[in-house]
């Protein structure tokens, strides 16, 4: 009978326990499993759970955790993308360090600049960067907590030519204000530079330019002023020469207006198909007593597939009107003059080529420069203002085409004028 008893009370007791186990342990030995899960971030294949209501309400729980992680998970990773999308967009370096001067972000314009092919984050920025300019600033922005500027000259070894980089850094505060880092942004102002340069190279050339033949007209008129009784032989010279350069003072005017509505932006074009044959005669009719004086030939080469083109006529006309004053001025009495026309595939080049002095090798990148000339007191000898070659390069890029030059000293210059053949 006590055997009997205690066989029941065993298989009672098993049973409890296997309803325990199956209630109370088995259940959060599962949640515990999910938490693992979660935390590596691995997917779990259920977030049922047995056992009672708790349990169940435990493993629903972290379903709901669970899919707010991946919800959150995702958000950062697009936040993150678009951050790395403007980073790299950014036409400006950046570079952003703690306060122990230690990198924690720069951006691809930033490596480029500097010729970084990878940053270590965490890195040392004198590792990175090697210039006192940038580590004195940062230093400065660092200790004060003001924004600091400066200016940087970068040698760029794939155009052999330098680069001027304004450098801007603001620091980081926290919410107690203090200072925890600087953010710095290194901006490529070299066009901007260069931009200045020409400006102000342009107000001297014109500045210049203008002197010479107001000093002289003033001079004379003092002349006059002071001595009325001045005689007629002398005073028939001095207003020959005052005439002279008066009309240098208007051609000066009339080019420098011109070349300013050139590099308008409200500079347009009147397009219509051009006959070259018939352009070309024109020009040489308008400079028919000038070529005779010096006794010069003109040839024509006009191309059979190039003899019409879309383009303005009237710039069309000022374009081959300077060429050929220009070819006209310096070529040698007796010498010969070719415009010629041909279509080289999309496009059409007018040239003109003379016969004459030449420009040499180191003049000969520059002569398309507003008053650049390369013998300058022949080319004020015979009248030029030195615009000439700017407005003929203005006037193709309007068009979308370009110019090139090709000369040898003692054997003459051809400007090329390229232009679409059609639009």
């Amino acid at each position: 009978m006590s055997w009997l008893f205690l066989g029941v009370i065993c298989i009672l007791f098993s049973v409890t326990a296997v309803v325990a186990w199956q209630k109370w342990v088995a259940p959060w030995r599962q949640i515990e499993q999910l938490v693992r899960q979660i935390v590596g971030n691995e997917h779990p294949r259920t977030f049922l759970v047995g056992g009672g209501p708790e349990s169940k309400r435990v493993g629903l729980a972290l379903e709901n955790i669970f899919a707010r992680q991946q919800e959150l998970g995702r958000q950062i990773a697009g936040r993150e993308s678009g951050t790395q999308t403007i980073l790299r967009a950014m036409q400006d370096g950046l570079l952003v360090v703690d306060k122990r001067l230690r990198v924690t972000l720069a951006n691809q314009a930033f490596r480029k600049l500097f010729g970084l092919p990878e940053i270590s984050l965490g890195a040392p920025l004198l590792d990175v960067v090697r210039e006192a300019t940038v580590d004195r600033l940062i230093a400065e922005t660092l200790r004060t907590g003001k924004a600091m500027q400066s200016e940087l000259v970068r040698a760029d070894s794939k155009t052999n030519s330098e680069r001027d980089v304004e450098i801007s850094a603001v620091p980081v505060k926290d919410d107690a204000g203090l200072t925890t880092g600087a953010v710095v942004l290194f901006h490529d102002i070299t066009q901007l530079k260069q931009t200045d340069k020409v400006r102000r190279d342009f107000v001297a050339n014109v500045s210049h330019e203008l002197r010479t033949p107001l000093s002289i007209l003033r001079g004379y008129i003092e002349t006059l002023l002071d001595n009325p009784q001045t005689s007629d032989k002398e005073l028939s010279r001095i207003l020959r020469v005052m005439e002279r350069h008066s009309k240098r003072l208007g051609l000066l005017v009339d080019d420098l207006l011109t070349l300013a509505r050139l590099e308008s932006r409200s500079a347009g074009l009147q397009f219509s198909d051009v006959q070259l044959a018939e352009l070309f005669q024109s020009v040489i009719r308008d400079w028919e007593k000038k070529l005779a004086e010096k006794q010069l030939k003109v040839v024509v080469d006009l191309s059979p597939d190039a003899r019409t083109i879309r383009a303005d006529e009237t710039r069309l006309h000022e374009v081959l009107y300077n060429l050929l004053d220009n070819a006209l001025k310096y070529s040698r009495e007796n010498g010969e003059i070719r415009l010629r026309a041909v279509q080289r595939g999309p496009e059409i080049v007018l040239s003109v080529t003379d016969n004459g002095i030449g420009i040499s090798k180191d003049d000969l990148p520059r002569i398309f420069e507003r008053f650049y000339r390369a013998d300058k007191a022949r080319s004020r000898e015979l009248g030029g203002t030195g615009l000439g070659l700017a407005i003929v390069k203005h006037i193709a890029q309007l068009h979308g085409g370009r110019v090139e030059a090709e000369s040898e000293l003692g054997k003459g210059t051809t400007i090329r004028v390229i232009l679409p053949a059609r639009l």
